[in-house]
């Protein structure tokens, strides 16, 4: 598996495919309850499918700290229920109808059982990780959740603003998405008790990778289409999230243009003409080709914090993956 080779995600994923399907294995088994209707729901969440890119880098991160075995098989399901769980508020914040191209499940069900549904996946995953009895392990992922929410509830706070900073987009991005990333990291660490520095150097990989995944999402919005995201272009703008290419538009474009952007997003005109005029200047003002760069950035640094680590084939796959994550097209 050479470094120049075309990078796919199963290359990545080879590596640890079996523990992947153990946890595939696992997150079915404690999909299961007396009430038959989170067994349904958690039936049609599984059925949508998904990367299983944070359980694939904790694993990757446990092997490459020289650990395997069933605690990181546990941790990989409760990382993955716990990103399930914010997918799922998410879509109700979002009023989103759409999910990996298929009805959200507050679509299907409705919002009130949507919330509830959520609350289950967030306590089913901690209940997991204390089987492990390590408080320490339980700590960072309480962290972890209440970072991912203080970020929901920053962009909430900003929806519908189009003056909102670079370092507030950024910060946005740091606890929605990649603290959930560095925990994987730093986990992997930790059950490979490789010490405080290696552990602050893994973290920070999977940081970083998180801000480069996040600003990719962030990006495609406006550069990919419906049937290839599985939801509409343009849907963070409508739904009132200003993201860094907007946020760079508005450091660049004449008045007339700030204000119509302005007017479009207090007014919520999203017609097609206005959708489209706002992409042509996205395009116009280059703002997606420097949202790319910076998610390059971070991908960089990503592979940058492993130098301190031996070479060896989890090394390799742990360095592939900023690839997979700033060329992917979903």
């Amino acid at each position: 598996m050479a470094l120049g080779s075309v990078l796919t995600a199963k290359d990545i994923f080879r590596l640890v495919e079996r523990d992947l399907v153990k946890v595939e294995t696992e997150l079915r088994t404690h999909s299961h309850s007396r009430v038959s209707l989170v067994g349904d729901i958690n039936q049609y969440v599984h059925e949508s499918g998904g990367k299983r890119l944070r359980p694939a880098i904790l694993l990757l991160a446990a092997r490459l700290c020289g650990y395997e075995g069933a605690p990181a098989i546990k941790l990989g399901v409760v990382v993955e229920l716990i990103h399930v769980a914010t997918l799922v508020h998410d879509d109700i914040i979002d009023n989103a109808s759409l999910r990996r191209g298929r009805p959200s499940v507050n679509n299907v069900w409705g919002n009130s059982i949507t919330v509830l549904m959520g609350d289950w996946l967030y306590m089913t995953s901690f209940g997991l990780a204390l089987d492990l009895e390590d408080f320490r392990i339980l700590e960072l992922l309480i962290d972890i959740t209440r970072k991912m929410v203080e970020g929901e509830l920053l962009q909430l706070d900003q929806n519908g603003r189009s003056d909102i900073s670079v370092a507030k987009q950024l910060e946005i991005c740091h606890r929605k998405t990649a603290y959930l990333f560095g925990g994987c990291g730093r986990l992997g660490g930790m059950l490979g008790k490789v010490g405080p520095e290696l552990e602050q150097k893994i973290e920070q990989y999977g940081t970083s990778l998180g801000m480069a995944f996040q600003l990719i999402d962030d990006l495609l919005d406006y550069t990919s289409t419906q049937s290839v995201l599985g939801k509409p272009v343009l849907k963070d703008l409508e739904e009132g999230r200003v993201t860094l290419p907007i946020t760079y538009l508005m450091e660049r474009a004449t008045a007339r243009e700030k204000e119509f952007v302005r007017t479009v997003i207090r007014d919520k005109d999203f017609s097609a003409e206005n959708k489209s005029k706002i992409i042509e200047l996205v395009n116009v003002y280059e703002t997606g080709i420097e949202l790319k760069r910076l998610a390059e950035k971070y991908a960089a640094e990503a592979k940058e914090c492993l130098a301190g680590f031996p070479d060896s084939v989890y090394r390799d796959a742990l360095l592939r993956i900023p690839d997979f994550v700033t060329t992917r097209e979903s």
